[in-house]
């Protein structure tokens, strides 16, 4: 017998942070079998001496970190590692990961029609993924040449695919307009805080429209190269900013595609990123993704507060939720193959470097500063920096040099020629003021040095100079501390770049923008104890050693694969689809229908807000969307159908969008109701306590007052403060400061519930749901329609909030009747009117097997009816005890309700106790179709 959540036998379910261990142990435990199983290799390989502990290789013999070195560098040796391994469905043993970025890890030359040479190109993301081996990677980007011609693209396509390599063919056109366009003229400035270039005339605008255009376009031929090569099972990771359309592309194509996106850039703040045009479309292009990643919580948490400021979506710890649907957003700082640099400091070749280096500048401290000529570096403050070092402290003079690679980026562009010979400039002038004819105190290099050449730098160097003004991560300090295992040098880092997050700890964070201050950290490194720096480097070179790239790689797939399956854990307890087909068949085949529907957000026209996140003056206004009027009439003119739109909006509103249909309209909650275009009735219990509104309003109107763009809405029977247009982080804030002062304050004795919307307050007498007011509404109907047989069809169709859904649950078959009457009881029944005749009586409905899920709620008493908008109670006769038991045992045979033809939906909302969920979209081509069926 299966079990369930009330006997205790259903099985566990690991939670998300239980599988995510689980998966941190089994790495831990391949890291250890591939470390066994290299030095097999290795032994093997190299006819290394072999001991009790392992292999050991002879005292000056380099053959162990030759070996490693090329094991580093060359994927076939990381397959052949895994040679033979497959799963049961023959499939490899590892997982295939399509790594899409913008350029491929390679670098093309044409050398004829159909040849091709290529070589491996520097960079972040390449150095980072050098040592991920767990995976069966692809690579698939673009190969940074123009290739027009079929006979080039086939060879480059062959030759790449040896490579593991993918390509994307852009032409010159696409190159120029999306890449050195939209990414590099408009997203990296923003990224990094620069702003947007200035328009000065409407061509620029329509440039910057020309060039989205394009970005688009070439997001989406990435997208197909990806469809073309992807397999079921494969993990898509889409990197940085270039590719923030790609998400969206892949998902509309593939639903069930693993997709996650990594940004190597910082993510600006909501206020900054508010300025792109084009802001909404994208961050809702990578909501797509199943997961988004940062390299810092800083990062992470402006992203989130875009979209939940930009795009009204609510923002969760655990990402971004819209609609049920929810995308991680996580921090997953970046690190480097650090063995490949420890290592590499044992070739012959980097040793040799390593003496001349320290014969060079012997008695002399050696300071380094490498970076990408590129204004956001900080270079020129580096720079400045160490001049007003030397100034405060002329014994260093000749005791001191600063060695900057600046490798140039960009060259064609006016800026950066600009800051080119802005930083020559500065370099001169401090070297003429502070050097001699035999030494200058400033070495720097226009140039790139190849990976032997910078390690044997990194070796030598004494402290560190990182002043980069913004940087998603900056690796070169990680490089640095991997190479430091001897020297012990002292890292000064910016605390504006990702890094300071992780290397904080060991290293002397600096702002970049302060002169004086990175100066006097000059000093203080130089002078440094020795034990003080080795404090510092083990701190720093523990978290690099430790939180590899393939530490990073894998824990980012790890969470993918984990988020999906999260996902899917959180669809399994969704409603599906509402089964329009099925539900159309059975209200056709049904001889008495009632259908409830909701207004706001279910029947309401949608806002055309131009991309913006919401309009208050058009939205706080709902209307009747115009293609459901004939439908509604339709629907109405079925003497077969009833109707009743029951909603939490004043009667004055629904007057205005139904007064012409021929239904009934329940409005506050179904507090007050309207006969089929007759006049409006309370069903409102006369003594319902009513005294804490005064009590309240002056609660609710000094946050309307602190919260702009907020509104306060007296109700007859509530309170409602509602904060949708307001900053929703600060909305979110007021709110919770209301809630606690009403749960302390005014309401903590008296008979309210609070309810709290997604972004509104509601304060309601106890008992005030839309589940017990359809009790009084169904009474009601009874006494105002010619009812001659029992209703066998109900549909349930809105938007509601969490404590108006009991109406899905109230007509539930399954529910035992005792349950069901229990949930649904009234506060207080109504007096009869004694005005109305009891209708005449409806056949009863034998109760029939259990099977049947036959059931027949019992609504209660009809309430007396007042006429009048003013819903100025009436006086009434009590009706006669005999009367009453006739009108209980007429009740008793309303429904004649089986489970199949009972449909509840929600619109809008995917936590629900509704049975199905339906698409706002959906509403207006369902009752379509409903309509015409009739």
């Amino acid at each position: 017998m299966p079990g369930n959540k009330y006997n205790g036998n259903s099985p566990h379910i690991p939670t998300r942070t239980e599988r995510l261990l689980r998966d941190r142990e089994l790495r831990e435990q391949r890291k250890s079998n591939r470390t066994s199983h290299l030095d097999e290799v290795i032994d093997i390989r190299k006819g290394a001496e072999v001991s009790e502990n392992g292999p050991r290789f002879r005292e000056g013999d380099n053959s162990r970190a030759a070996f490693v070195e090329k094991y580093l560098e060359d994927a076939a040796v990381a397959r052949a590692l895994t040679e033979g391994c497959e799963r049961q469905d023959g499939r490899p043993f590892r997982q295939r990961l399509l790594v899409v970025a913008n350029r491929l890890p390679v670098s093309a030359v044409r050398r004829g029609e159909d040849s091709w040479s290529l070589e491996i190109s520097a960079g972040g993301l390449v150095t980072a993924l050098l040592g991920v081996k767990e995976f069966e990677t692809r690579w698939i980007g673009w190969a940074g040449v123009n290739v027009p011609d079929e006979i080039g693209q086939k060879a480059l396509t062959k030759a790449l695919a040896e490579k593991w390599c993918i390509p994307v063919f852009l032409d010159e056109e696409i190159v120029h307009q999306y890449y050195n366009g939209y990414c590099n003229n408009i997203l990296w400035p923003l990224f990094h805080y620069l702003g947007l270039p200035q328009e000065d005339r409407l061509a620029t605008t329509r440039s910057f429209q020309s060039q989205f255009a394009a970005y688009k376009k070439a997001n989406q031929m990435f997208a197909d190269v990806v469809n073309m090569h992807y397999e079921e099972g494969d993990v898509v990771w889409c990197h940085d900013y270039h590719l923030m359309y790609l998400p969206e592309c892949l998902k509309n194509h593939n639903n069930n595609m693993k997709v996650g996106w990594f940004l190597h850039t910082p993510f600006p703040s909501s206020e900054i990123h508010r300025t792109l045009p084009s802001r909404s479309e994208l961050l809702r292009s990578v909501l797509a993704a199943d997961l988004v990643g940062f390299h810092t919580y800083d990062y992470a948490r402006h992203f989130v507060s875009a979209c939940t400021r930009i795009l009204g979506i609510e923002g969760t710890p655990e990402g971004v939720e819209d609609q049920g649907r929810l995308t991680r957003v996580a921090a997953f700082p970046i690190g480097i193959d650090s063995l490949r640099f420890q290592n590499a400091l044992l070739v012959p070749q980097v040793q040799e470097h390593i003496k001349e280096l320290k014969e060079r500048f012997s008695g002399r401290k050696v300071m380094l500063g490498v970076d990408r000529l590129d204004m956001i570096k900080g270079i020129p403050q580096k720079i400045l920096a160490f001049e007003k070092f030397l100034e405060e402290n002329p014994n260093w003079r000749d005791k001191v040099v600063l060695l900057q690679i600046a490798v140039p980026t960009r060259t064609d562009v006016p800026e950066y020629q600009k800051l080119t010979s802005q930083v020559h400039e500065i370099v001169g002038r401090i070297n003429g003021r502070f050097g001699s004819l035999t030494a200058v105190p400033i070495h720097h290099l226009d140039r790139s040095l190849d990976f032997h050449a910078l390690c044997a730098l990194y070796a030598v160097t004494d402290v560190a100079l990182v002043t980069s003004l913004r940087d998603g991560m900056n690796l070169v300090s990680y490089e640095f501390v991997a190479c430091q295992e001897a020297k012990k040098g002292v890292l000064i880092l910016s605390e504006f770049a990702g890094a300071a997050q992780s290397l904080g700890a060991g290293a002397i964070l600096v702002n970049p923008w302060n002169i004086t201050e990175v100066a006097a950290s000059i000093a203080q490194a130089l002078n440094m104890s020795a034990e003080e720096r080795e404090k510092r480097h083990q701190h720093n070179f523990h978290h690099v050693t430790k939180h590899t790239a393939q530490e990073w790689a894998e824990m980012f797939v790890s969470e993918l694969n984990d988020t999906v399956v999260e996902a899917q854990l959180r669809t399994s307890k969704e409603p599906p689809e509402l089964p329009q087909n099925d539900a159309v068949e059975r209200y056709l085949r049904s001889g008495n229908r009632l259908l409830i529907l909701g207004f706001n957000s279910t029947l309401t026209e949608p806002v055309d807000t131009s991309g913006n996140r919401s309009d208050q003056i058009r939205e706080k206004n709902p209307n009747l969307h115009p293609e459901l009027k004939e439908h509604l009439t339709a629907l109405c003119n079925d003497k077969k159908t009833t109707i009743v739109v029951l909603s939490g909006s004043k009667s004055e509103v629904l007057d205005k969008n139904f007064a012409e249909y021929d239904m009934w309209l329940a409005a506050e909650n179904g507090m007050f109701l309207r006969h089929t275009k007759g006049d409006w009735m309370t069903t409102m219990p006369e003594h319902l306590n009513m005294e804490w509104v005064d009590s309240l309003k002056h609660v609710f109107e000094y946050f309307t007052e602190r919260t702009p763009r907020s509104e306060f809405e007296i109700r007859t029977t509530s309170l409602v403060w509602n904060y949708k247009y307001a900053d929703a982080e600060f909305g979110r804030l007021q709110a919770r400061d209301m809630l606690q002062h009403l749960w302390t304050g005014p309401i903590s004795n008296a008979s309210v519930d609070v309810v709290q919307g997604s972004r509104s307050v509601e304060v309601r007498p106890v008992g005030v749901t839309k589940g017990a007011a359809i009790d009084r509404i169904l009474g009601e109907i009874v006494h105002n329609t010619s009812m001659t047989t029992p209703i066998d069809y109900v549909l349930c169709v809105g938007h509601f909030l969490g404590k108006d859904e009991d109406v899905y649950t109230f007509f539930e078959p399954e529910l035992p009747s005792d349950v069901n009457m229990a949930k649904c009881k009234p506060i207080d029944a109504p007096k009869l009117p004694t005005e109305k005749k009891a209708p005449s009586k409806l056949p009863a409905t034998k109760s029939g097997p259990k099977s049947s899920q036959t059931k027949t709620p019992k609504p209660s008493p009809a309430p007396d009816k007042r006429t009048g908008n003013n819903h100025s109670s009436g006086s009434s006769r009590r009706a006669s005890p005999e009367k009453v038991k006739e009108k209980e045992k007429m009740a008793w045979s309303v429904l004649d309700l089986k489970g199949d033809n009972y449909f509840s939906c929600a619109v809008g909302r995917k936590r629900t106790s509704a049975r199905y969920l339906l698409g706002s979209s959906d509403v207006v081509s369902f009752l379509s179709r409903l309509a015409k069926g009739t």
